[in-house]
């Protein structure tokens, strides 16, 4: 099948995280399987990649301008913040799966900004590293040619979020924010444009306009739009742009279950009227549980431009293709067009559920 006949098919997007060995078995897994139903293709986000935005604690763990909370090691690596509940250590960088999130890390009394460098975070080595497998195995007519390398990056807000005290988090912010988009011009330096798809990994965010995350501005909406826009603008507009709203699935479930489409459908209405280019495709998720039209209804109010391509979130292995395909009738009610995935990425679901997992998928 022809990238142009996709819109006669359910169109397939892979979030990002599959948990399979490394990149070549992605797309020598999902090449195969959905490569026709498909206009791009992570390579997994395999091995410590894994984890998202958590391996990236490592950046700060040896930096001299870190150090751990105070806080937390007087209450014995646990303390409470008043949004998240009980944050629990188990003493690890690479969280195992399931396990609570480590400690977040501190300032270093008397830090001044213009003193603090934050590493690499290893993003374009993986970058280019897959896209030459990539490359390798199109060639070898494994993976349709007409894919273009999708790459999924957690925002500023996510990496804050996950490692850094509340305190601190206007401070880190520009500093970090300078690390990441250097990195994300070093992938755009070494892609061809046309080759290539960037996703910007919205959980934070979602979770500020919820009220379930510590945002350091004052006028939180406000905020949130401001800065997905600037991460937005960094992507030139011959790379597909791609907003992926996120609820989490750590530990399987959502830091807090969507009450409908709504929050979503607002996020996307008031970024896009922020952007001088578009938004290639937008993914929101769906519970398992919701097949209700007072899901579904906000997105009766989705402001899409010509050129953007929804995807719902609502492939679920709990009940398979007769569940899910409930969830698309009741979606289609208000949306006309659109294309499935999962949730989020399935990277951090046990393996032994995958393939079943892309059938699905298939199928559908």
């Amino acid at each position: 099948m022809k990238p142009d006949s996709l819109s006669s098919a359910r169109e397939v997007l892979l979030v990002g995280s599959v948990g399979l060995k490394d990149s070549e078995e992605v797309f020598r897994t999902v090449g195969s399987l959905l490569g026709s139903r498909m206009r791009r293709i992570p390579d997994g986000e395999t091995g410590p990649r894994t984890s998202w935005v958590a391996r990236l604690r490592f950046a700060l763990e040896d930096n001299p301008a870190f150090e751990d909370d105070p806080r937390e090691v007087a209450a014995g690596g646990r303390i409470t913040h008043p949004t998240e509940g009980t944050r629990t250590w188990k003493g690890s960088a690479l969280v195992p799966r399931g396990a609570p999130p480590p400690p977040r890390l501190r300032l270093r009394a008397g830090m001044k900004p213009e003193d603090i460098q934050i590493g690499s975070l290893g993003y374009p080595l993986a970058a280019v590293d897959s896209y030459g497998i990539l490359c390798r195995l199109r060639e070898e007519g494994v993976v349709p040619k007409h894919l273009r390398f999708q790459v999924a990056l957690p925002t500023v807000a996510a990496f804050l979020n996950a490692h850094v005290v509340y305190e601190h988090h206007a401070i880190v912010e520009p500093i970090y924010r300078e690390r990441l988009f250097s990195e994300l011009e070093e992938i755009l330096a070494a892609i061809p444009h046309r080759d290539l798809a960037i996703q910007w990994d919205v959980s934070t965010e979602m979770g500020q306009w919820e009220g379930v995350r510590h945002a350091h501005f004052p006028d939180v909406k406000k905020g949130v739009i401001e800065r997905l826009a600037v991460h937005c603008t960094r992507v030139p507009r011959a790379v597909e742009l791609g907003v992926h709203l996120c609820y989490g699935s750590y530990g399987g479930r959502h830091w807090k279950e969507p009450e409908s489409t709504a929050n979503m459908v607002e996020v996307h209405n008031r970024l896009a009227a922020m952007l001088e280019r578009s938004i290639d495709y937008l993914h929101m998720p769906v519970p398992a549980e919701r097949s209700d039209d007072a899901y579904f209804a906000p997105l009766g109010k989705l402001k899409l431009a010509a050129g953007t391509r929804l995807f719902l979130g609502l492939v679920h292995d709990t009940d398979g293709a007769q569940g899910t395909r409930k969830r698309i009738a009741a979606a289609g009610k208000y949306a006309s067009d659109f294309g499935i995935a999962t949730e989020c990425g399935f990277g951090r679901r046990p393996p032994e559920t995958i393939p079943n997992l892309l059938r699905i998928h298939a199928e559908l």
